[in-house]
């Protein structure tokens, strides 16, 4: 046989021979392009970041870290300094209490999601493993909850996170629902709750929420799904107990906000291995049957509330008596306290509108400056829009005088938007009030120490964000 002859007759077994190895060769995992091609962030929008997840736990999470990297970073920063600052415990403690005390109790879908979160982070070259991550989403419920638990007799203050509201029925305009809130923290944590997520699930119901860079559930936990749950919350004040054995908080809520399908499946979820942490009077929406509730999430004490023709108001504020003598400190006389001045007021404006309730007048709540205290309009830590770092008297035992914390941004929604998976936000004072890092810090020296990660908490006006099609 001639060279000539043999050349394609070679040409065609070395063929055969790469198809026959290929089609032997296990499927390749799938590329980071590829795992990113659904998602996107879209420009800031009057302060939010605005980001689209789509697909299974792992995709989700890799889309997140790798769209957020440079914020998550940052994000980090300023939890493990406030974590470091409050508790007086060292990282490795945090890091510790993640791997050991959390992890176990963190689910398959939840623990992919994670760790595609680390990767997706490394990938951009961040350099923050998982136990930073999961740290980072518990943060919440590791202080004080869990270094009270750890501290016995030591107890670090519960931050008095949030003022909210819902209503139907007869308090309502139109007589369907109606959800708002606003968000309390220190503003070094504030001016970084600034994302607006939308969610698609390989699994369970898309979801719309706020939310931190890094984290799987909003924190502040303001949220809708297209099963027409709506969702929000104020921290219970004054309470301290935990249950090591327990459901990490955040899975507990992000898995409510993905998976209910009713107000009682909302509350099954976050009963069903309760720990205790980040413990909240959890406020729902029901659009599909024109319901409100208030789940009050204590340790050992958990009450149910509902109604087709009524509402449920927020504000640090322990509702039931029960709780409030045998898991919190809370000073229920005292009307000079933050919880309870807003309590008053919240109850008052519900009453004087009772009827005309709807987007409009929910945004001009959280706005809101009467102090039931002193009987006149004056913003401080008895407002519904809350400014610490305007007063004399700080929020004890949470913070001290002029503490740059208070209301951080706002949300709000009526039936038809929850219909249609929209929300209207805030960032910032939604009353027009801004909020400058370097002043303040000249002003008020003593909390120096921040002076590498406080940021001006300027102040927006509403915009609406609504799911993409």
């Amino acid at each position: 046989m001639k060279l000539a002859r043999c050349v394609p007759i070679l040409s065609v077994l070395f063929a055969t021979l790469c198809a026959t190895i290929l089609s032997a060769a296990p499927a390749r995992e799938p590329q980071p392009e590829s795992r990113l091609r659904k998602a996107f962030r879209r420009p800031d929008q009057k302060g939010w970041l605005y980001v689209h997840l789509e697909g299974t736990p792992s995709e989700i999470g890799y889309q997140h870290g790798t769209l957020l990297a440079p914020e998550i970073a940052d994000t980090h920063a300023v939890i493990k300094a406030g974590l470091l600052h409050e508790s007086k415990k060292d990282y490795a403690f945090f890091r510790s209490a993640a791997e050991t005390v959390l992890w176990p109790h963190v689910e398959e879908q939840y623990r992919e999601e994670l760790k595609g979160i680390v990767e997706g982070l490394n990938a951009k070259g961040v350099r923050l493993d998982l136990w930073d991550v999961v740290v980072l989403n518990a943060w919440l419920e590791l202080s004080p909850y869990y270094v009270n638990y750890v501290d016995k007799g030591k107890a670090v203050a519960t931050a008095e996170h949030c003022s909210a509201f819902v209503a139907t029925g007869q308090y309502t305009k139109d007589g369907k629902p109606v959800i708002a809130h606003n968000n309390w923290t220190e503003y070094k944590e504030g001016s970084r709750w600034n994302v607006i997520f939308d969610i698609e699930p390989a699994k369970g119901h898309r979801m719309l929420m706020d939310g931190m860079a890094g984290l799987i559930h909003s924190g502040d936990d303001f949220g809708i799904n297209d099963a027409g749950i709506a969702i929000t919350e104020t921290t219970i004040g004054y309470f301290s107990h935990f249950d090591p054995r327990g459901i990490p908080e955040f899975v507990r809520a992000r898995k409510a906000m993905q998976y209910a399908s009713s107000i009682d499946e909302f509350a099954r979820i976050m009963k069903k291995g309760n720990n205790g942490g980040y413990a909240n009077n959890w406020l729902l929406v029901d659009n599909r049957r024109n319901e409100v509730a208030s789940l009050e999430l204590g340790l050992k004490n958990v009450v149910l509330k509902r109604s087709k023709d009524g509402y449920f108001v927020g504000s640090n504020y322990p509702n039931d008596p029960k709780l409030i003598r045998e898991e919190t400190d809370f000073p229920a006389t005292n009307m000079g306290i933050s919880a309870n001045a807003r309590h008053k007021r919240w109850d008052a404006l519900m009453a004087e509108n009772k009827g005309n309730i709807d987007l409009p007048l929910a945004q001009k709540f959280l706005a809101d400056h009467y102090d039931t205290f002193d009987n006149k309009d004056q913003p401080g830590e008895r407002t519904l829009c809350g400014h610490i770092d305007l007063s004399p008297r700080g929020s004890k035992p949470w913070e001290p005088e002029f503490a740059p914390a208070g209301a951080v941004q706002n949300k709000a929604a009526d039936s038809a938007m929850i219909s249609r998976m929209e929300l209207s936000a805030s960032m910032g004072h939604s009353c027009g009030l801004d909020f400058k890092a370097k002043t303040h810090l000249q002003d008020h020296p003593e909390f120096g120490w921040q002076k590498d990660i406080l940021t001006d908490l300027d102040s927006h006006g509403w915009t609406q964000f609504t799911v993409t099609r």
